[in-house]
């Protein structure tokens, strides 16, 4: 056999990597990709290696080396600086001449004669200096013309070893990390039917207040005409009355369907204009995608062939049994015509891109194919690679997992079904601590149109209060179903339902946002606290400490520098005073076991000071039932 020996180094075990490379890690703007690998070779030859990346559209790659962290274990890390994809490897290869230096110091310290290590080294140098440039290339040949072993030392093995010989290196298979805007990690939303307000005009006036609160991102149920056939009355009663103004999620009638607006909220230039107010707000309209229509829609009777028809010839609508959905058909995926209906309905979120809009929050994405979201975001997001899509899918985790991976930006979580302390920690443990971090941006919602936990219902005031600081404080991305929330509307449509009475998905509700006892002050400070302090901006470096009381939950949220610490307090018993001792580690928090120190409460600025890891707590639900503490 001739030619070159096969390759000696071995690279296994690398982090992260999802599924063999089949999907893409996230990260945003800005963040570091740390990437470990275990990297050894047969026998004692030392091993250098580096992790390459570059983004799709260069063509060179840049290359950090990795460090060896022991026991085969090697890190490096780089940052990703544009938006869209990044491809990152590993080169491993064997060191020849840090082989020969470390075995040259051996022998120089057991007083062995050396004469032929340094015509190896010489040698050595030589090559390296062929591949060297510049001074360093001068530098190399000098010494390799008169090695004498004085002037072997760390400096040079070093300098020789940043010119290697590749010829025989192992290569890692190219690996993914899709960039996102900043915003894909940090956010703030708040839901409010627009119908509700008004107009499109109406909204605007709203602007100021919402952006006031600390939101970002104003996230509109659809917005489009609502189909008559079927339509659902008050609390989804079977039949609407005279008047009423259905669901917006039973889209379409004869005045339009995924490309049109309702005509009682204005025209498109309405929105347009709406669209341009919330961005000098610094706010984003997000827009709800339903991928479904009323019996009403144009696409039915213009594209019969992409619904399910029944044995008798009509439309099968949709049913979760026993539940019966007689408004809403939804699409066949699966037909024959398959190829015209996705292209269509992408089209349906280009042309709302054309309007300006960026954000989407996807209704039930579980029940169509993953292939089609796949395909879908991955090609839209080749022209707008700052695109955001929140999955709303409460379902199986692997199936939310998946939808994830394959190009969702957000995903709606169990967060609101998690209330107890271990729920809450065993929970966040998993979204933060272990691979699941790596593809997977939890949004937090404590309540949605759809969604009003038992918690809230029982709890009051002080329940709400929980929900929000659990969620504004546990997650970098949270929102709430607003003027609801605002007011702690609490009440289900019978005892055993997490739906609310009098719902404003059937009915158009108007509120006094500032009727006692509303919480938009409240609701301010906590979405305030959350932009003074980076540390809350993330979901990295959250971790849980121990309080010797089930009722309260105590967590910390740091910046890798430690110079902005934010420590977290909650208690769940929205009706009872409870108190506990806090324990603190302190040396990783960047605290000084001696020395007393003091915590600011950012929620009404009280101060504390405290000493060593373990200090009183106790909080008062009806006063206040949370801390959110800065270390001073």
């Amino acid at each position: 056999m001739t030619g070159q020996p096969p390759p000696r180094v071995v690279i296994r075990g690398v982090q992260p990597e999802l599924e063999c490379g089949r999907f893409a890690i996230k990260r945003v703007i800005g963040e570091s990709v740390v990437v470990e690998a275990d990297i050894f070779a047969d026998g004692h030859d030392a091993v250098a290696a580096v992790v390459r990346y570059r983004h799709e559209d260069d063509q060179a790659w840049s290359e950090v080396p990795m460090d060896a962290l022991g026991n085969d274990r090697w890190r490096a890390e780089f940052t990703v600086e544009v938006l869209g994809h990044y491809i990152y490897t590993i080169s491993g290869w064997i060191d020849s001449f840090q082989t020969w230096y470390k075995d040259f110091l051996k022998r120089v310290a057991a007083g062995q004669d050396v004469t032929t290590d340094l015509q190896i080294g010489a040698a050595l140098l030589q090559t390296a200096a062929e591949r060297a440039t510049g001074d360093d290339a001068n530098e190399l040949r000098h010494a390799a013309a008169d090695l004498a072993a004085q002037e072997v030392n760390q400096s040079l093995a070093d300098l020789t070893s940043s010119y290697p010989d590749r010829t025989n290196a192992t290569h890692y298979k190219e690996l993914r990390v899709t960039v996102d805007p900043i915003k894909a990690r940090f956010s703030t939303w708040y839901e409010m039917f627009p119908r509700s307000r008004g107009t499109f005009k109406d909204c605007e006036g709203m602007l100021p207040e919402i952006a006031a609160m600390g939101f970002d991102i104003l996230y509109f149920p659809p917005i489009h005409p609502i189909g008559e056939s079927f339509r659902k009355g008050k609390n989804n009663s079977p039949k609407a009355r005279s008047g009423e103004p259905g669901s917006p999620w039973g889209i379409g009638s004869r005045e339009g369907g995924h490309k049109a607006i309702h005509p009682d909220l204005g025209t498109l230039d309405d929105f347009r204009h709406l669209v341009d107010a919330a961005k000098q707000n610094g706010i984003d309209i997000a827009l709800d995608l339903a991928y479904q229509c009323s019996p009403d829609h144009p696409y039915v009777k213009q594209h019969p062939e992409w619904f399910r028809h029944r044995p008798d010839g009509s439309i099968q609508y949709a049913e979760n049994p026993p539940k019966k959905y007689e408004d809403i058909y939804p699409f066949e995926f699966a037909s024959p015509y398959w190829r015209s209906l996705w292209e269509e309905l992408k089209s349906i979120v280009e042309y709302w891109i054309d309007q300006g809009v960026r954000i989407f929050r996807v209704d039930n994405p579980h029940t169509k194919p993953f292939d089609f979201w796949e395909w879908m975001i991955r090609d839209l997001k080749k022209k707008n690679q700052d695109l955001i899509f929140l999955s709303e899918a409460f379902t199986r985790p692997n199936i939310m997992y998946r939808l994830a991976k394959l190009g969702f930006t957000q995903s709606y979580t169990y967060f609101t079904w998690r209330n107890t302390k271990r729920e809450l920690t065993d929970y966040f443990t998993e979204l933060t601590q272990t691979e699941v971090r790596q593809f997977f941006r939890p949004n937090l919602w404590p309540n949605t149109p759809d969604i009003l936990h038992e918690y809230l219902q029982r709890g009051g005031r002080p329940a709400f209060m929980v929900r929000l600081v659990l969620a504004a404080t546990l997650g970098s991305n949270y929102g709430i179903y607003g003027p609801a929330y605002e007011l702690c509307e609490n009440v289900p449509r019978e005892p055993g339902s997490e739906e609310y009475r009098d719902s404003e998905k059937y009915e158009i509700k108007n509120r006094n946002p500032h009727d006692p006892p509303g919480l938009r002050s409240f609701i301010s400070r906590v979405n305030a606290i959350r932009k003074e302090n980076p540390a809350l901006q993330t979901n990295e470096g959250l971790r849980f400490h121990a309080i010797d009381n089930e009722q309260l939950i105590a967590y910390s949220k740091r910046t890798p520098d430690r110079k902005n610490v934010i420590v977290t307090v909650v208690n769940l018993d929205p009706v009872w005073k409870q108190s506990g001792f806090l324990e603190l580690p302190l040396e990783e928090l960047g605290i000084d076991l001696r020395r007393p120190y003091q915590v600011v409460d950012l929620l009404n600025g009280a101060k504390f000071s405290w000493q060593g890891p373990r200090n009183y707590v106790e909080l008062r639900p009806h006063e206040m039932p949370a801390h959110i503490l800065r270390k001073e």
